[in-house]
């Protein structure tokens, strides 16, 4: 403090080790501010010291708004959910489009299967599936049953859970009647081919009931 105070106007500065160097300036620029209203030779020093107790908080909270947002904000977490569907068969040209319609309209992955059986795969967030489940099945449709269901709780938006890239027809080789029944039926052993290169062979025998063997079945 120089000796010829308060006649000559003090350079106050208030420091904190829990304060950033943009924060410290801020503190200062109104500390500074606020000394500027005494008139030259009133003294100061301690109401500077009242004013740092009095609006010193409001830097330290703006530090925390500002640098700790994580410690507030809670990642939403979703479900990831994979439906496997078993219908007694998937023939007509108007169910099929609207399967593949309702699959791209709601942004969800998988497959559907047409033929004797006939195989549906949906996967994506919980809502999106349970929806699309809702949509195809009514009103009308009765030999149709969800399987299998896996779901899994992300923090993500479930990219890297998808066992499928789009949402696509599946046409496979078949056998049978090919008359104007079209009782046909799928060849299984290339539809279990088709669910080992997707990691997903455990569901072939929940959907049909009997171990997995060759592609020659």
């Amino acid at each position: 403090m120089p000796h010829s105070y308060p006649y000559v106007a003090l350079q106050l500065f208030g420091r904190s080790s829990e304060l950033d160097r943009h924060q410290q300036l801020l503190l200062n620029k109104g500390l500074t501010s606020y000394i500027g209203t005494f008139d030259p030779g009133e003294l100061c020093v301690c109401a500077a010291i009242q004013w740092l107790q009095d609006n010193s908080a409001s830097y330290f909270l703006n530090r925390r708004l500002v640098y700790e947002p994580s410690t507030q904000a809670k990642p939403v977490k979703n479900t990831f959910l994979r439906m496997w569907i078993y219908s007694h068969h998937i023939y007509q040209q108007d169910l099929r489009k609207k399967i593949l319609d309702v699959g791209k309209r709601l942004d969800v992955t998988g497959f559907c299967m047409t033929g004797k059986p006939g195989i549906i795969c949906v996967e994506g967030f919980k809502e999106h599936c349970e929806e699309f489940w809702h949509t195809i099945r009514y009103p009308n449709w009765k030999h149709i049953s969800c399987k299998h269901a896996e779901s899994v709780e992300t923090e993500g938006n479930g990219e890297d859970l998808r066992l499928f890239h789009s949402f696509e027809e599946l046409l496979l080789e078949a056998h049978g009647d090919y008359g104007l029944r079209n009782d046909y039926h799928m060849n299984l052993g290339q539809f279990l081919e088709f669910l080992k290169k997707h990691k997903s062979e455990h569901v072939f025998q929940i959907l049909f009931g009997i171990e997995s063997k060759s592609s020659d079945s």
